[in-house]
């Protein structure tokens, strides 16, 4: 179960997210050794709280029109909170507007101003062909360690042909409607790396019934 469990993300982002909601996803990440995916200002709290767990965070989110000064802002102060990796929302406003350099050139604004992995989270379910492509090769050439399929608040989610077309500029992070093993297992087979859920404890749970093992 650990290589699959820490290969799970399990995420609170919503609007209305509060300290408990954060308690309970760190308290499952705690027991089933998965990482967690919380809002930036919980970041310092949940460091303290699970300080044995990894931290991502997200930068930008959720529709990345942010300025970059602003990103950069951010992520100085996450990581500086603790957060283990980041995940940053492209400009997809400018990509569909052909501004490509300016999305690549923020992009590699944000990567070199932090140590740790970034995940450019490109919104593909929003996306052409064509321009799921160029984000990926802006991302690509920006030197970013992940793609990342959707935020989880544009309609549409991690799909099968995304995480294909994607993992073959960068290591995928499938996030947005992964509510199941079976799915899960599917984007992995795909290609993905990582899984970002909400659901990870139930992905966990119903990979470890498959597995024939138990709680």
């Amino acid at each position: 179960m650990e290589e699959v469990a820490t290969r799970i993300e399990h995420t609170v982002l919503g609007p209305a997210t509060r300290w408990e909601d954060v308690t309970t996803v760190l308290d499952d990440a705690i027991q089933y050794g998965m990482r967690a995916c919380v809002p930036p200002c919980y970041v310092g709290r949940a460091n303290e709280y699970a300080p044995g767990t990894l931290l991502t965070t997200v930068v930008g989110f959720p529709h990345g029109q942010h300025t970059t000064e602003t990103k950069c802002s951010e992520v100085d102060s996450v990581r500086s909170a603790g957060a283990d990796e980041i995940d940053v929302v492209a400009n997809i406003g400018r990509l569909k507007s052909g501004e490509d350099d300016a999305v690549r050139d923020e992009l590699e604004e944000i990567v070199a101003s932090v140590t740790v992995p970034v995940k450019v989270i490109v919104e593909a379910p929003l996306l052409t062909d064509d321009e799921l492509r160029r984000i990926c090769d802006a991302a690509e050439a920006a030197d970013a360690d992940y793609l990342k399929t959707a935020t989880g608040f544009a309609d549409g989610g991690a799909t099968v042909a995304d995480v294909e077309r994607m993992s073959e500029f960068l290591p995928v992070k499938a996030s947005g409607g992964v509510g199941s093993w079976d799915f899960a297992s599917t984007l992995f087979d795909a290609g993905a790396e990582r899984i970002g859920a909400s659901s990870g404890d139930v992905i966990i749970r119903e990979y470890r019934e498959a597995a024939g093992e138990s709680d």
